[in-house]
């Protein structure tokens, strides 16, 4: 079992929280082992395994290419840290700044085994469907 520090957490997510941007999957996926463990709001029940995650990375990347992920702080945690990050997502001309927490544990070769990510997405949410339904009335005829 090892924790690691807050120092040894920012190192790690300087490197990582970078390749979430820029739609670049398998750059990302690279930082999680074979049988890694994911989820997040949107897949409540996570993927399992490499092929999985960097499916769901494709499609959640391709997504969001110009977002930018940041850490706040990293707490010790068995194996790894909690995460606390801010992620800046452009929405149309809107960009929400959004804060939440994740948890990293890592296997013995320091790739991540399990990231569970938890934050309120309601703003987000709520901006993707303004920008929709701003979008279908602009499209519909008067």
């Amino acid at each position: 079992m090892k924790y690691l520090n807050a120092d040894e957490a920012r190192h790690f997510a300087e490197q990582w929280l970078p390749a979430w941007s820029g739609n670049n999957p398998e750059l990302l996926a690279g930082f999680y082992a074979e049988d890694a463990v994911y989820l997040d709001p949107g897949i409540p029940g996570g993927v399992k395994g490499k092929s999985q995650l960097l499916a769901y990375f494709r499609k959640l990347l391709a997504s969001n290419p110009a977002w930018v992920w940041s850490q706040i702080e990293g707490i010790p945690l068995e194996d790894g840290f909690l995460n606390k990050w801010q992620a800046k997502i452009p929405v149309g001309p809107v960009t929400l700044e959004i804060v939440g927490v994740c948890f990293v544990q890592l296997d013995s070769a320091g790739k991540i085994r399990r990231n569970e990510v938890y934050f309120d997405r309601s703003p987000l949410l709520a901006e993707i469907t303004r920008l929709k339904t701003r979008s279908e009335s602009k499209d519909s005829p008067s």
